[in-house]
């Protein structure tokens, strides 16, 4: 009984793959090659700013190196070259009337308001937003990911950020 039920369920997983076109057999090693997963890892225990136990100076070297040329591939060359130049780039809200985000590679969001009208319509208390990545990456990646959230979807970045009382370094940024 339990072996027809796996067989029908490997089955049944192998039309799904099939179906958007990738391998039907999952298991095929040459399918998990190169292939990170970093949602399926605890990294509760990893200490900040790190990431993890066995990588190396030259391994941290490799994948910032590999985080710019991600970041400047996903902001674009003119708004890379701005965040380059001037230590930051800024993201109109379009969800705050008067608000910018200020964002700088590795550190908390600042807000900006036209204002002291339009800061005391806030809807946080402190000028700085905490928000992290999930697992380790390199600050410049992260950096750009959160430029696009910002940029197209704001409302989820509102969501999950932290106010902060002050600047600091992103925790598991590296």
């Amino acid at each position: 009984m339990l072996a027809r039920l796996r067989s029908a369920g490997l089955r049944l997983g192998s039309a799904f793959w099939s179906f958007f076109g990738f391998p039907a057999d999952q298991t095929d090693e040459r399918w998990n090659e190169g292939i990170e997963r970093p949602w399926m890892v605890s990294w509760h225990a990893v200490p900040k700013r790190s990431a993890g136990t066995g990588f190396s100076p030259s391994d941290y070297a490799r994948a910032r190196e590999r985080g710019e040329r991600v970041a400047q591939l996903t902001l674009g060359d003119e708004v890379w070259n701005q965040l380059r130049r001037r230590g930051y780039v800024e993201v109109p809200s379009r969800l705050f009337e008067g608000l910018t985000y200020r964002l700088r590679i590795g550190r908390r969001v600042q807000l900006i308001w036209d204002t002291p009208a339009h800061a005391l319509r806030s809807p946080w208390p402190f000028e700085w937003l905490c928000v992290n990545p999930t697992y380790p990456l390199p600050a410049a990646e992260f950096t750009a990911q959160l430029y696009l959230y910002l940029r197209d979807r704001e409302e989820d970045v509102v969501r999950i950020a932290a106010p902060q009382p002050f600047d600091q370094a992103l925790g598991r940024c590296f």
